[in-house]
């Protein structure tokens, strides 16, 4: 794997707004992908699902809540909505209910974020290993990308959940364990997420991070690389695949 140093902002590219700084990788052994919210729009029906939730008890579902709970574990999540809703001690059974609400929801069918599938087949094309870490539960995260057809017979040699690890993100285990299922040293790769709590996990791995904001446009401190979608051509260049002269 090769790296260079890159040192410059782009605010005002003509197709995306791109941030490039610390370092560029050009060839990385594997790369690993978030799911929620990075290759496949599951915040859709997880937010249907909270809306749900907090609509049963008599409460409005923001966006600022959406923003505190985004990238959280199960852990984590309960814990903020115990404060969010004012409801101490009930952490886990607030998610249990979260939970079988997203399940429904998923049944709809989860799209891919756009760029998704690209970058998909042209990293399968070029001989990368690719994996998915995800902070959600392993029903949840296999539902949704056998949906999308990414599951059986798809691009993916390891798929890691939260309930394969002790310490789910933003603690490195998740990035760890995919990289040790794909054989790869976790220097030697790199990872792609769209939260700040992802990006901390992915940077304590010693991994390359590439973020790609579920809200357009903000900056997730530890990223290598900022990018408004996986279809921008600094996410390609930055996995060393070839320019598609578009």
């Amino acid at each position: 794997m090769a790296l260079r140093h890159a040192h410059r902002d782009k605010p005002h590219a003509h197709r995306s707004n791109v941030r490039e700084h610390l370092l560029v990788l050009t060839s990385p052994e594997a790369v690993i992908f978030d799911n929620d919210g990075l290759l496949l729009d599951t915040e859709e029906a997880w937010t249907r699902a909270e809306q749900k939730l907090f609509a049963g008890l008599g409460r409005e579902f923001t966006m600022e809540h959406k923003r505190t709970l985004i990238g959280s574990s199960r852990t984590l999540a309960a814990v903020k909505l115990e404060a969010i809703l004012e409801r101490p001690g009930e952490g886990e059974s607030l998610m249990d209910e979260l939970h079988e609400l997203v399940m429904e929801e998923a049944l709809q069918g989860v799209a891919p974020r756009p760029g998704a599938l690209q970058l998909l087949s042209r990293l399968t094309d070029a001989g990368v290993a690719l994996a998915v870490a995800s902070n959600s539960e392993r029903e949840f995260l296999e539902r949704t990308l056998a949906g999308a057809g990414l599951l059986h017979g798809g691009p993916f040699a390891a798929v890691v959940s939260a309930n394969d690890i002790e310490h789910p993100k933003p603690a490195p285990d998740i990035y760890l364990e995919a990289c040790a299922r794909l054989g790869v040293e976790s220097s030697n790769a790199a990872a792609l997420e769209d939260s700040p709590i992802g990006v901390a996990s992915a940077a304590a791995a010693g991994m390359f991070v590439i973020g790609v904001p579920y809200f357009a446009g903000t900056v997730i401190a530890g990223a290598s690389l900022l990018a408004d979608s996986l279809a921008d051509h600094a996410v390609a260049r930055a996995l060393g695949l070839p320019s598609t002269g578009v």
